[in-house]
């Protein structure tokens, strides 16, 4: 079994910066892949990056290309999520995913088995 706990979603004004966190617990270090994806209220959940746990092959949502960037911390078990230049359309909530298969597109979310709880993040205009 996996755990996934996400952290650093706030409120914060057009233009501004936040850091997601995913602390990842007990068979995490099996993952090959994590990523973060984000749901708005009534819309279904997307993919906004993902990667292999060694960092390799990123993948970005076209919408958030140069303005966030995935990292990961393969001996924390943990992922990161950078994003710079918010804008009110990255309003959601966030939410961390692991797979230990990791086959087909990193950004589909059907791929991933484990889940974190979310953390929102709203940007305001």
């Amino acid at each position: 079994q996996v755990g996934l706990v996400e952290s650093g979603g706030a409120s914060v004004q057009t233009g501004g910066s936040l850091r997601l966190s995913c602390a990842g617990s007990g068979d995490i270090k099996l993952m090959r892949c994590m990523g973060w994806f984000r749901q708005r209220s009534g819309q279904e959940r997307e993919g906004v990056a993902a990667s292999y746990t060694d960092g390799s092959h990123p993948y970005y949502h076209w919408s958030v290309k140069g303005r966030f960037t995935i990292s990961q911390d393969r001996d924390k078990g943990t992922v990161y999520l950078q994003m710079n230049n918010l804008k009110p359309e990255d309003s959601a909530m966030y939410y961390c995913a692991a797979d230990r298969e990791c086959k087909g597109g990193l950004l589909e979310r059907r791929r991933y088995v484990y889940w974190g709880q979310g953390t929102q993040v709203t940007v305001a205009s």
